[in-house]
């Protein structure tokens, strides 16, 4: 059978996002885009989500891309599609094959299609197992123009990877520091979504039935024309509330993709049926993709958490990578692998075992031809013995911590130092702070938020981690569960983007390096290239004695309550050792005002003149 993609670049039907029937634009280009996904869809057997033979399990569609200038190849997993527009129609039954592609070389590509069937051939990593059918060995090719200067989101940076060092990287050479959302973790459980329901009461949601699905009403106003939707005007909540996380420029969202069987939520999962584990709601799946598409454009980063502590043994019965779990991963990565910016997490509090999480990580890696960083969430105050055995494993990249405020910059620093003694180094993030019902407490109960911006976010950063997602805690309004309104942290989310933003605009932090032996007291964080730039933060402003490297340096000020432009305080120059003609390698700071509040203070050495 042919595919629909056709061979002559002309006739392809090439669509960003999703198909172009539940597109947010009808762009639908005859020209594919770099770090924009391509869409092919095949003509295969007719099959449905309850079909013997099993669609998921007896059936198996790759696609092999390669670049006919740099030779590069890249091998991207295919998936069942029903009738093609699935979120739209709910359908469950069809004759549509599908793979997404988002190529990272403009020039042409030539794909080569590969479809097996066979019992359990989903679950094998032989080439020739199974036997070839339907579209099997079709082949063709495609143009991808380079990025166009209007490119929105993670579409104007390309793929976020673990390029060796201790942030994440985006291929145009951004560095990700992360300013996120760990609230709420059911973020799926959403009232519009096919298939979506609470499965059983959780005493965590008060609510008149025990039960609770996330609708993000006060979120409407946030949705705008053009946005996507789906069966007529569904999703408009769910997009807004992207929207407005988008406006203050929160670049993270970590989430649940498995939340039954004993989990908090109970109200999300990829399958037909809250008790069925070998075949997925093709139309649920679809929706979140028109969400996660959105995400991207929007340049909201991925962190997919596959599952959680209650129920991490309990796929397939066992915490190892046996066959439901390989079948999970195996689809999660087909349906939304294409996506530029993904952390791909083990678990939330995760008890698998050390080989077992190895074996996980690296069949992951496996399935995904875009080399996402991969990572594991730790229970509550055991960062720094959580990654013991995994510290230095090439399937591993980057922290997920759980863990006291107060001792944020110390993990980081630790846990820093260590996997880069490992041979790895890795992202250090913050996920999930504690105790468990506190969290990140709403403005309306905590306006200034002093310990999380002061002992987390600028400890976390200035120890040279990678950033942060903030937890709502179970005590207070719109907490872990029930959030439904992000604007009940409008504050904390302002906080945040003032801290990314001193440290994108003012910063060579990737050349930097944890340092607060430089400062004389506790009560100081110190983030220096020795010698060319030093950040100090003052977590209760007063008067601070340095030890810098001997010149000439100017001295500035920066709020992290309010952010803003950089301020001088009364000494804007600073004189050290051999510039003074004495041997004293420290100066004296105090802020420039109110000096009893937290301050930046930014020291750049003076061009030599």
């Amino acid at each position: 059978m042919k595919p629909r993609c056709l061979t002559r670049p002309a006739f392809l039907t090439i669509v960003l996002g999703v198909s172009s029937a539940l597109a947010a634009t009808s762009v639908e280009p005859s020209q594919a885009v770099r770090w924009q996904p391509v869409s092919l869809t095949f003509d295969g057997p007719q099959s449905s989500e309850a079909a013997a033979p099993n669609p998921f399990r007896d059936y198996r569609m790759s696609v092999t891309f390669r670049h006919e200038g740099s030779g590069r190849e890249l091998a991207a997993q295919g998936f069942f599609a029903a009738d093609g527009e699935a979120a739209e129609s709910s359908g469950t039954s069809g004759a549509k094959w599908r793979v997404r592609f988002t190529p990272p070389e403009a020039g042409r590509w030539r794909w080569y299609a590969a479809f097996r069937s066979g019992k359990n051939v989903a679950l094998s990593s032989e080439a020739s197992a199974g036997e070839a059918a339907a579209f099997d060995g079709e082949s063709g090719f495609f143009d991808v123009a380079a990025v166009p200067s209007n490119a929105t989101g993670f579409q104007a940076q390309g793929f976020l990877r673990h390029t060796g060092g201790h942030y994440l990287q985006f291929e145009n050479g951004d560095y990700f520091l992360k300013g996120g959302a760990d609230s709420p973790e059911n973020f799926l459980g959403y009232f519009e979504f096919d298939g979506t329901h609470d499965t059983a009461a959780h005493t965590g949601v008060a609510t008149d039935t025990g039960t609770f699905l996330h609708k993000y009403e006060p979120h409407a106003r946030d949705w705008r024309p053009g946005d996507p939707t789906w069966k007529r005007g569904k999703g408009r909540n769910i997009i807004g509330a992207l929207n407005y996380l988008a406006s203050k420029q929160v670049n993270s969202v970590y989430f649940l993709t498995y939340n039954i069987d004993g989990g908090d939520g109970k109200d999300t999962w990829v399958w037909t049926d809250p008790e069925v584990r070998d075949r997925f709601d093709v139309s649920k799946l679809a929706q979140w993709e028109i969400v996660f598409a959105h995400m991207e454009r929007l340049g909201i980063m991925m962190h997919v958490v596959i599952q959680e502590t209650e129920n991490d043994e309990v796929l397939g019965d066992t915490a190892s990578l046996n066959d439901l779990r390989k079948l999970y991963l195996r689809e999660l990565l087909a349906r939304f692998g294409h996506h530029l910016a993904i952390v791909w997490n083990l678990g939330e509090e995760n008890d698998t075992p050390v080989g077992d999480r190895r074996d996980i990580a690296a069949y992951i890696h496996q399935m995904d031809p875009n080399g996402h960083a991969v990572t594991v969430h730790t229970h509550n105050t055991r960062g720094l013995r959580s990654y013991t055995g995994i510290l230095g494993a090439p399937e591993f990249d980057a922290t997920s911590i759980q863990g006291l405020m107060e001792h944020a910059n110390r993990e980081t620093t630790f846990l820093r130092m260590r996997s880069a003694a490992a041979g790895r180094p890795w992202a250090i993030f913050h996920d999930e702070q504690t105790p468990s019902s506190v969290g990140v407490m709403p403005d309306a109960e905590d306006p200034l938020h002093d310990k999380p911006r002061k002992e987390e976010l600028w400890g976390n950063l200035m120890a040279g981690g990678s950033g942060v997602e903030w937890y709502f805690g179970y005590g207070y309004d719109h907490m872990d569960l029930n959030c439904e309104d992000w604007r009940s942290r409008d504050i904390m989310w302002d906080q945040t983007r003032h801290a990314i933003e001193f440290f994108q605009r003012y910063l060579p932090f990737s050349e930097m390096w944890p340092a607060n032996d430089l400062a004389d007291g506790g009560d100081a964080y110190v983030f220096a290239k020795e010698g060319e730039v030093y950040a100090v933060y003052l977590l209760e402003g007063g008067r601070t004695r340095l030890t810098l490297a001997p010149g000439e340096y100017q001295l500035r000020w920066y709020d992290p309550r309010n952010g803003g432009e950089l301020q001088t305080g009364r000494d804007a120059t600073l004189l050290v050792g051999e510039a003074t003609m004495r041997d004293e390698g420290t100066v004296t700071i105090s802020p420039p005002h109110h000096p009893g509040k937290d301050w930046v203070a930014l020291i750049e050495k003076t061009p030599s003149r």
